[in-house]
């Protein structure tokens, strides 16, 4: 059974920490409950932290001559410096940390679809952005896994936050102490989980750890690490984990029966068109992993990304990954 890090988040405090909200309330959210079991989290509310009270009157984005501003329409109170420097200055002291949940739609945390009213008056939005605090956080750590707690509601997205959470937190420890040794291990564990987000980068990430070069390890960490980070960037397409599951049966054809391997190929036409989750075929194939007792493919972290009590089907509806 793998040993997972365990990874650091930083949460809007709303998500079911404190009742902070402009209304004073809170947001309980069932997964970021469950999550909180296997990550540490640091919570931040950036309205009270800059002296906004609890309750207090909402604040909003507006457009302004020199942009976009953070006002609050009852009062008339222009907080967007305040809460510039308090953003900058909060995250410029954040060392270690592998992921961020943030609260949807927040004029101060939102990561898009925030809406932009043209004044402070009752108007309609005319158009959409990122929250100060959000978008400063975007800007720093685009590289992590940011999401916020209503689309993480969709299986898709939930699926490759966690998939990236994790993985993120592996290569952190493992730049605490980098060894080449650690990193030939690390690319090994997830060739699999590599091949299925991004086959090129998954190469290009090999050749640096095979290091004919001879660079000397810092070298070797920083070139990999930006292919590293751009390879989990985006989810993989359906049709990508298809690839790799058909890769993954290539190691056993010659053991199994025609009826067997029809059964896992009807597993993923159904995948394919969207009738089971992925962890159907993904389980078929791993008993073949354990029944045959193949050593390599029982370390690929692709048959178990995060911990398996984190796995839900449960979706919005919002749709899956296209082809």
């Amino acid at each position: 059974m793998r040993v997972f890090s365990r990874p650091k988040v930083i949460i809007s405090k709303c998500l079911g920490f404190e009742s902070c909200r402009y209304n004073a309330q809170t947001i309980p959210s069932r997964f970021v409950e469950k999550l909180g079991q296997y990550v540490y989290y640091a919570t931040v509310c950036p309205e009270v932290e800059i002296g906004l009270g609890i309750p207090r009157a909402p604040i909003r984005l507006v457009t302004g001559e020199e942009g976009v501003l953070l006002l609050q329409p009852k009062t008339g109170l222009d907080v967007t410096d305040k809460m510039m420097a308090f953003a900058i200055a909060f995250l410029s002291k954040v060392d270690k940390v592998d992921g961020f949940i943030l609260k949807a739609l927040s004029p101060s945390c939102g990561i898009k679809d925030v809406k932009v009213y043209p004044g402070t008056e009752k108007v309609m939005a005319t158009g959409k952005g990122s929250g100060l605090f959000g978008g400063e956080v975007l800007g720093r750590f685009g590289h992590l896994p940011i999401e916020d707690e209503g689309r993480l509601t969709n299986f898709v997205i939930r699926e490759h936050f966690l998939t990236t959470l994790f993985t993120v937190a592996d290569f952190r420890e493992l730049c605490t102490n980098k060894s080449i040794k650690g990193l030939v291990d690390f690319q090994s564990n997830n060739k699999l989980l590599f091949m299925s987000y991004n086959q090129s980068r998954m190469r290009m990430m090999g050749r640096i750890v095979a290091n004919t070069q001879k660079d000397d390890i810092e070298t070797v960490f920083a070139e990999y690490s930006e292919h590293f980070y751009r390879a989990m960037s985006t989810p993989p397409r359906y049709t990508s984990h298809i690839n790799v599951l058909m890769h993954g049966l290539g190691y056993f054809s010659k053991y199994l029966s025609s009826s067997e391997k029809q059964f896992f190929l009807d597993s993923l036409e159904k995948y394919r068109n969207g009738m089971v989750p992925l962890s159907v075929p993904l389980f078929i194939l791993k008993s073949y992993v354990i029944g045959f007792e193949d050593e390599y493919l029982a370390r690929q972290n692709f048959f178990e990304p995060y911990p398996a009590g984190l796995v839900e089907i449960s979706d919005s509806g919002k749709g899956r990954a296209s082809k």
